[in-house]
């Protein structure tokens, strides 16, 4: 948990100091261009398409207001937060489970159970803690190593899959704030119509431009979420499996050192 409140405290400062040095380069920029253009009112064109892709999401982002387009890149700050912070973990669980084998098993043939079990000490992730805990439960019997490898995987399982569920939630919530957003700003376009009495279009497209605006940036955050946490998922399948084969992998040595 601290070191997630650590990535987030570092995303949130890149994102917002990103933010202000982007709005204040393009201010600087904006100006320099004001009076550039005034000296040279015959090129109006050339500086538009000067315009950067950075500078185009900036004025778009802005367009579609502070309200939910803050809380949609809350969402991504938040969400990309704990990915990193899941990928960091799970790349740092990422065990190879054959050479661990490998390195138990000659353990166990030189110096017994307590060799093996420093073996499982003096290496990280979760293979390596559910090898230790099948080691310490052997000198009782094979069932009973079985059933402390089975329950300590399932914890290490819950602590490979731990905020996951969040992403998941931001994937979700990210969109749906964008498309309230667009729902929100059409009914405010019907009510300048129906103030107007009249159906004038230049007097509600920009409300109906800045609506789907919101839309536009809830799914651009769902989609860079979801590449992520289909990452994390993927990651955590693989870790699942060599988990799943490093323990019968044990137990198959445990039976040998048994006889």
């Amino acid at each position: 948990m601290k070191r997630l409140f650590s990535i987030l405290a570092i995303a949130c400062i890149m994102a917002f100091g990103t933010v202000n040095a982007s709005t204040n380069a393009y201010t600087v920029e904006a100006a320099t261009t004001a009076v550039t253009t005034s000296f040279q009112d015959e090129t109006p064109a050339a500086a538009d398409e000067e315009k950067s892709f950075t500078q185009e999401v900036k004025e778009r982002f802005i367009e579609g207001g502070p309200f939910f387009m803050g809380i949609v890149l809350l969402c991504l700050i938040l969400g990309l937060a704990i990915a990193i912070e899941r990928i960091i973990y799970l790349n740092l669980a990422t065990t190879n489970s054959k050479k661990l084998t490998a390195n138990v098993e000659d353990a166990l043939n030189s110096g017994g159970i307590e060799a093996a079990k420093e073996v499982c000490r003096n290496t990280k992730g979760p293979v390596a803690s559910i090898f230790y805990q099948g080691l310490d439960r052997a000198d009782e019997d094979i069932d009973a190593a079985e059933k402390a490898v089975v329950a300590y995987g399932g914890v290490q399982m819950g602590q490979l899959e731990k905020n996951v569920s969040w992403i998941s939630l931001f994937i979700a919530l990210a969109p749906m704030l964008g498309f309230m957003g667009t729902v929100l700003g059409m009914i405010d376009a019907f009510d300048k119509i129906e103030a107007a009495g009249d159906m004038n279009p230049s007097l509600v497209a920009g409300g109906i431009k800045v609506a789907l605006l919101t839309t536009v940036f809830g799914l651009i955050v769902a989609i860079i979420l979801q590449i992520f946490y289909n990452y994390i998922i993927s990651k955590i399948d693989s870790i699942v499996n060599d988990m799943e084969d490093a323990s019968i992998s044990l137990m198959d040595l445990l039976v040998r050192h048994k006889k």
